[in-house]
């Protein structure tokens, strides 16, 4: 049954990548991607796909640019990667931030970890000051930069609550 089973997921998956493929996405069990996706439709944004840019843009105007950070219950969002030292490796760790109009911090249930809770609208220069102050205390040259729920619930606002059961 099991392996049945097993079989049934690979076979849904396989068919999964060739819809993903029809339209671009060449991997789409890239990390964080499927989350993307399901971030990118709840709010209407246009996925961008590719690992190093920005997670979505407007569908209307693409320089209108959105990042993504995501948890489940319990959890926090991070940058990972992100670069205390030297400057210009700094630079550009917190462009990473900055060239986005919007940051939106999304919290998955723990039970159902692909079922959006919440999802937080954050300015960009509240996430940038965070970050800096995460940095300036990191004793690593490289490091993560985390967001916790919290700290998104005072910081942000709530575009989008799920109301219905797990």
């Amino acid at each position: 049954m099991t392996k049945d089973i097993i079989h049934r997921i690979i076979d849904l998956v396989f068919k999964a990548q060739d819809l993903a493929r029809s339209i671009g996405i060449s991997n789409l069990l890239q990390p964080g991607l499927v989350k993307e996706m399901i971030i990118a439709d709840i709010l209407g944004h246009t996925l961008i796909s590719s690992k190093r840019d920005v997670d979505a843009c407007s569908p209307h105007d693409p320089s209108i640019r959105y990042e993504y950070l995501s948890c489940k219950e319990g959890g926090s969002g991070q940058f990972d990667r992100m670069f205390k030292e030297p400057p210009e490796k700094r630079a550009q760790s917190l462009a990473r931030i900055t060239r986005n109009n919007k940051v939106y911090f999304a919290v998955f249930y723990k039970s159902n970890q692909i079922k959006l809770k919440a999802i937080y609208e954050l300015e960009p220069t509240v996430v940038l000051e965070e970050a800096k102050r995460q940095l300036d205390r990191s004793q690593n040259v490289i490091s993560h930069v985390g967001f916790s729920i919290k700290w998104a619930n005072q910081h942000g606002k709530i575009v989008y609550e799920d109301k219905g059961d797990v």
